[in-house]
């Protein structure tokens, strides 16, 4: 009986030290992250802390992470381009902001759902006789987008084809040609669109008018080459970015960190943009 308990106790230990939890505790315990240093309010660079990043998805995913056992760390790693190649090769280990794109995946694991959507909305002048019911009915006027809108494949395919859709080196200029009757809306993401107008003193002149055109995700997405990306951590992220929703932390975040980009803004030519 004696034996019998010892090796039960053995048994129980080995067991433990077997089980997905620990198994993935052992092998990671640090995530290291990256994404878009221009895309307020879900990622931007830390104006105090320039080696980091700060904003909804860093909030987030530091809230999942935690539930999970797991510390991380999110730098700053250059523009879109640079921050995609360290996720590429390995040297970080994920990818907090990215859409989802089909040529990827040879290189990295989309974790579903997205962490967060983000609409992009039809901005006008409070005085505009802009009128539409879908998209195609946006043929008819001219109409701005900022050069870093990420907008989903199919989007922006029918764009090309059917609008009259010019590409704005950034927002904050998409939006003054907009006051200034050079086009005839703005397409832009309800938040950064938000943030923008009130910032550059627009909200008397401009609104978002009607339901979401373009809804991309954004994703977390990890690295095929680094030695956090295993089934277990895959699984975890995927269900608790699932109850992300119903449990309202997700637009909390959203709006903190709109509020928080907003206070940051000294005049135009300081905002990031997107």
């Amino acid at each position: 009986m004696a034996w019998f308990g010892r090796a039960g106790t053995v048994l129980a230990c080995t067991a433990a030290l077997l089980s997905p939890a620990a198994m993935a505790a052992g092998k990671c315990e640090r995530l290291v992250a990256t994404g878009s240093p221009d895309a307020p309010p879900y990622s931007w660079q830390d104006p105090k802390d320039p080696r980091h990043l700060i904003g909804a998805n860093v909030d987030l995913l530091r809230q999942v992470a935690g539930e999970l056992g797991l510390a991380v760390e999110v730098l700053h790693a250059g523009r879109r381009e640079q921050a995609l190649q360290e996720v590429r090769s390995g040297r970080m280990d994920l990818l907090i902001d990215t859409p989802l794109q089909s040529s990827e995946l040879t290189a990295l694991d989309y974790v579903h759902p997205p962490l967060a959507l983000n609409d992009y909305l039809v901005w006008t002048r409070h005085d505009a006789a802009v009128v539409y019911d879908g998209p195609a009915d946006l043929a008819r006027y001219r109409g701005a987008v900022s050069a870093k809108a990420r907008l989903t494949a199919a989007f922006d395919a029918f764009a090309k084809a059917q609008l009259k859709l010019e590409a704005a080196q950034n927002l904050t200029q998409a939006f003054q040609r907009l006051l200034l009757g050079q086009v005839d809306y703005v397409l832009a993401g309800r938040y950064s669109g938000m943030a923008m107008v009130q910032s550059l003193g627009m909200g008397n002149d401009l609104i978002a008018r009607g339901l979401p055109l373009d809804r991309p995700g954004l994703y977390l997405a990890l690295s095929h080459n680094s030695a956090c990306n295993d089934a277990w951590l895959r699984g975890q992220l995927a269900k608790k970015l699932t109850e992300l929703p119903a449990s309202g932390v997700a637009q909390a975040v959203l709006q903190r960190n709109v509020e928080r980009w907003e206070a940051q803004m000294q005049a135009p030519l300081d905002v990031p943009n997107q």
